[in-house]
Protein backbone atom coordinates (compact mmCIF):
# COMPACT_ATOMS: atom_id res chain seq x y z
CA UNK A 1 0.00 0.00 0.00
CA UNK A 2 2.94 2.35 0.84
CA UNK A 3 4.39 2.05 -2.88
CA UNK A 4 1.30 2.07 -4.34
CA UNK A 5 0.95 5.62 -2.73
CA UNK A 6 4.64 6.47 -3.28
CA UNK A 7 4.08 5.71 -7.05
CA UNK A 8 0.90 8.11 -7.08
CA UNK A 9 2.59 10.61 -5.46
CA UNK A 10 5.55 10.67 -7.93
CA UNK A 11 2.80 10.61 -11.25
CA UNK A 12 0.76 13.26 -9.32
CA UNK A 13 3.91 15.61 -8.98
CA UNK A 14 5.09 14.47 -12.48
CA UNK A 15 1.55 15.56 -14.36
CA UNK A 16 1.94 18.91 -12.04
CA UNK A 17 5.73 19.23 -13.41
CA UNK A 18 4.55 18.92 -16.79
CA UNK A 19 1.16 21.02 -16.40
CA UNK A 20 3.84 24.14 -15.02
CA UNK A 21 6.27 23.40 -18.15
CA UNK A 22 3.37 24.05 -20.44
CA UNK A 23 2.00 27.36 -18.64
CA UNK A 24 5.55 28.59 -18.59
CA UNK A 25 5.86 28.17 -22.29
CA UNK A 26 2.25 29.77 -22.93
CA UNK A 27 4.17 32.91 -21.06
CA UNK A 28 7.56 32.21 -22.56
CA UNK A 29 5.47 32.92 -25.91
CA UNK A 30 3.50 35.77 -24.74
CA UNK A 31 6.52 37.77 -23.80
CA UNK A 32 8.93 36.87 -27.18
CA UNK A 33 6.71 36.82 -29.59
CA UNK A 34 3.22 39.34 -28.15
CA UNK A 35 2.23 40.14 -31.78
CA UNK A 36 2.12 36.36 -32.89
CA UNK A 37 -0.74 33.98 -32.31
CA UNK A 38 0.49 31.26 -29.63
CA UNK A 39 1.56 28.23 -31.90
CA UNK A 40 1.00 25.13 -29.97
CA UNK A 41 3.34 23.61 -31.79
CA UNK A 42 6.21 26.05 -30.53
CA UNK A 43 4.74 25.65 -26.92
CA UNK A 44 5.07 21.97 -27.24
CA UNK A 45 8.89 22.28 -28.09
CA UNK A 46 9.26 24.86 -25.24
CA UNK A 47 8.03 22.71 -22.42
CA UNK A 48 9.62 19.47 -24.29
CA UNK A 49 6.29 17.83 -24.86
CA UNK A 50 4.39 16.24 -27.44
CA UNK A 51 1.71 18.40 -28.92
CA UNK A 52 -1.09 16.03 -27.79
CA UNK A 53 0.23 16.41 -24.24
CA UNK A 54 -1.39 19.68 -24.15
CA UNK A 55 -4.51 18.32 -25.03
CA UNK A 56 -4.40 15.83 -23.18
CA UNK A 57 -3.56 18.04 -20.11
CA UNK A 58 -6.27 20.85 -20.85
CA UNK A 59 -8.71 19.19 -23.44
CA UNK A 60 -8.41 22.67 -25.84
CA UNK A 61 -6.79 25.62 -26.75
CA UNK A 62 -9.83 27.23 -24.43
CA UNK A 63 -8.71 25.19 -21.77
CA UNK A 64 -5.00 26.08 -22.05
CA UNK A 65 -5.90 29.43 -21.75
CA UNK A 66 -8.54 29.53 -19.41
CA UNK A 67 -5.72 27.83 -17.12
CA UNK A 68 -3.59 29.99 -17.78
CA UNK A 69 -5.47 33.26 -16.56
CA UNK A 70 -6.36 31.52 -13.70
CA UNK A 71 -2.80 30.78 -13.25
CA UNK A 72 -1.43 34.42 -14.01
CA UNK A 73 -4.23 35.88 -11.85
CA UNK A 74 -3.03 33.72 -8.32
CA UNK A 75 0.63 34.72 -8.68
CA UNK A 76 -0.40 38.29 -9.65
CA UNK A 77 -2.45 38.61 -6.54
CA UNK A 78 -5.80 37.15 -6.50
CA UNK A 79 -6.04 37.00 -3.14
CA UNK A 80 -5.05 39.71 -2.44
CA UNK A 81 -7.72 41.58 -4.73
CA UNK A 82 -10.70 39.28 -3.03
CA UNK A 83 -9.55 40.57 0.57
CA UNK A 84 -9.65 43.75 -0.48
CA UNK A 85 -13.44 44.01 -1.97
CA UNK A 86 -13.98 42.31 1.21
CA UNK A 87 -14.99 45.18 3.42
CA UNK A 88 -18.08 46.71 4.69
CA UNK A 89 -18.04 50.11 3.12
CA UNK A 90 -18.39 50.53 -0.53
CA UNK A 91 -15.97 53.44 -1.27
CA UNK A 92 -13.11 51.43 0.94
CA UNK A 93 -13.90 48.53 -1.51
CA UNK A 94 -13.47 51.18 -4.45
CA UNK A 95 -10.41 52.20 -3.76
CA UNK A 96 -8.87 48.98 -1.98
CA UNK A 97 -10.09 47.11 -5.35
CA UNK A 98 -8.36 49.40 -7.91
CA UNK A 99 -5.33 49.60 -6.06
CA UNK A 100 -5.02 45.92 -5.43
CA UNK A 101 -6.10 45.61 -9.71
CA UNK A 102 -3.49 48.22 -10.11
CA UNK A 103 -0.85 45.67 -8.78
CA UNK A 104 -1.92 42.94 -10.04
CA UNK A 105 -1.61 44.09 -13.60
CA UNK A 106 2.07 45.35 -13.11
CA UNK A 107 3.36 42.50 -11.39
CA UNK A 108 3.46 41.10 -15.00
CA UNK A 109 2.53 43.68 -17.29
CA UNK A 110 3.93 42.39 -20.11
CA UNK A 111 1.78 39.42 -20.42
CA UNK A 112 -1.37 41.40 -20.00
CA UNK A 113 -0.34 43.88 -22.17
CA UNK A 114 0.13 40.48 -24.58
CA UNK A 115 -3.70 39.03 -23.86
CA UNK A 116 -5.54 42.31 -24.50
CA UNK A 117 -3.79 43.22 -27.42
CA UNK A 118 -4.22 39.51 -29.04
CA UNK A 119 -7.89 39.50 -27.32
CA UNK A 120 -8.73 43.07 -29.21
CA UNK A 121 -7.38 41.65 -32.71
CA UNK A 122 -9.04 38.33 -32.11
CA UNK A 123 -10.55 37.04 -29.44
CA UNK A 124 -10.34 33.53 -30.23
CA UNK A 125 -6.25 33.84 -29.92
CA UNK A 126 -6.67 33.50 -26.80
CA UNK A 127 -9.25 30.84 -26.55
CA UNK A 128 -11.43 33.48 -25.71
CA UNK A 129 -9.66 33.63 -21.55
CA UNK A 130 -9.68 37.64 -22.08
CA UNK A 131 -13.58 38.20 -22.76
CA UNK A 132 -14.07 35.80 -19.75
CA UNK A 133 -11.32 38.02 -17.68
CA UNK A 134 -13.88 41.17 -19.08
CA UNK A 135 -17.22 39.01 -17.47
CA UNK A 136 -15.71 38.71 -13.90
CA UNK A 137 -14.57 42.39 -14.32
CA UNK A 138 -17.98 43.28 -15.25
CA UNK A 139 -19.63 41.93 -12.77
CA UNK A 140 -17.29 43.24 -10.04
CA UNK A 141 -18.05 46.87 -11.33
CA UNK A 142 -22.11 45.80 -11.48
CA UNK A 143 -21.73 45.01 -7.97
CA UNK A 144 -19.68 47.57 -6.56
CA UNK A 145 -22.10 50.14 -8.35
CA UNK A 146 -24.77 48.21 -6.33
CA UNK A 147 -23.41 48.82 -3.34
CA UNK A 148 -22.28 52.23 -3.68
CA UNK A 149 -26.13 52.90 -4.18
CA UNK A 150 -27.05 51.09 -1.81
CA UNK A 151 -25.26 52.82 0.93
CA UNK A 152 -26.08 56.15 -0.53
CA UNK A 153 -22.63 57.13 -2.00
CA UNK A 154 -23.85 57.84 -5.28
CA UNK A 155 -24.80 61.51 -6.16
CA UNK A 156 -28.32 61.81 -6.69
CA UNK A 157 -28.25 62.68 -10.57
CA UNK A 158 -26.10 59.52 -11.26
CA UNK A 159 -27.67 56.40 -11.59
CA UNK A 160 -26.88 52.92 -11.19
CA UNK A 161 -26.05 52.63 -15.04
CA UNK A 162 -23.82 55.27 -15.24
CA UNK A 163 -21.88 54.42 -12.20
CA UNK A 164 -21.89 50.85 -14.03
CA UNK A 165 -20.08 52.94 -17.02
CA UNK A 166 -18.19 54.84 -14.94
CA UNK A 167 -16.49 52.16 -13.24
CA UNK A 168 -16.00 49.77 -15.92
CA UNK A 169 -14.08 52.49 -18.13
CA UNK A 170 -11.97 53.47 -14.92
CA UNK A 171 -11.19 49.36 -13.92
CA UNK A 172 -10.28 48.53 -17.42
CA UNK A 173 -6.39 47.56 -18.06
CA UNK A 174 -6.08 50.07 -20.46
CA UNK A 175 -6.63 52.38 -18.50
CA UNK A 176 -4.12 51.46 -16.11
CA UNK A 177 -1.91 50.63 -18.77
CA UNK A 178 -2.01 54.62 -20.16
CA UNK A 179 -1.14 55.95 -16.62
CA UNK A 180 1.47 53.48 -15.88
CA UNK A 181 3.14 52.84 -19.53
CA UNK A 182 2.48 56.56 -21.51
CA UNK A 183 2.36 58.90 -18.15
CA UNK A 184 5.13 56.07 -15.97
CA UNK A 185 3.28 56.89 -13.16
CA UNK A 186 3.61 54.33 -9.59
CA UNK A 187 0.95 51.70 -8.83
CA UNK A 188 0.28 53.72 -6.17
CA UNK A 189 -0.39 56.82 -7.89
CA UNK A 190 -2.24 55.30 -10.58
CA UNK A 191 -4.82 53.55 -8.06
CA UNK A 192 -4.85 56.81 -6.53
CA UNK A 193 -5.96 59.30 -9.46
CA UNK A 194 -8.38 56.67 -10.79
CA UNK A 195 -10.23 56.18 -7.22
CA UNK A 196 -10.21 60.13 -6.83
CA UNK A 197 -11.86 60.25 -10.67
CA UNK A 198 -14.30 57.68 -9.92
CA UNK A 199 -15.02 59.25 -6.64
CA UNK A 200 -15.79 62.69 -8.12
CA UNK A 201 -17.58 61.35 -11.17
CA UNK A 202 -19.95 59.06 -8.66
CA UNK A 203 -20.44 60.31 -5.12
CA UNK A 204 -21.24 63.29 -2.81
Amino acid sequence: MAKRKYEQKLRADAAEQTRRRILEAVADRLRTAPGEPVSMDKVAQAAGVARSTIYVVFDSRAGLFEAFVADLYERTGLTRLSAAVDVPDARRHLRGGLLAASQMFAADIEIYRALFAMSRINPDSVGGAVNNMEDGRRGGMEYLAKRLDEEGALRDDVTRERAIDVLWLISAFETFDLLYGGRGLSVEAIADVLATTAERALCD
